[in-house]
């Protein structure tokens, strides 16, 4: 998509602090990070929002597992996966999503309250 943000971060349009990159995803560190490690994991592939992903099928609840285990191995190789982090995936305007393209949050690295806000 054109005006997304992350597909211009995708294609190199606009820099980004990588983290992580393979067929089907990337991360990178977030603009204004909510903890010590705040790390953005998206799918390569232009989804909205999570309303899309049934959509998608077996293909689009791969995605999400797939998302999912690339953030739990960044956690390890920082050093907080036993300790703890957050997953978080916002959903609509109206739960904070702000970029319209599916991202999964990954927050670690301190203490972590709830609720979250």
């Amino acid at each position: 998509m054109a005006d997304c943000l992350f597909c211009k971060i995708r294609d190199g349009q606009i820099p980004s602090k990588g983290v992580y990159q393979d067929d089907r995803c990337f991360a990178f560190e977030d603009i204004n990070p909510q903890a010590p490690t705040h790390v953005l994991v998206v799918p390569k592939q232009h989804i909205a929002t999570l309303n899309d992903i049934p959509a998608l099928g077996a293909e689009g609840e791969g995605l999400l597992g797939h998302l999912a285990t690339v953030a739990t191995g960044i956690a390890a190789e920082r050093g907080f996966a036993a300790s703890g982090y957050r997953l978080v995936y916002n959903c609509n305007a109206a739960a904070g999503q702000t970029v319209f393209h599916v991202h999964l949050h990954l927050l670690g690295g301190r203490s972590l309250t709830w609720p979250p806000g």
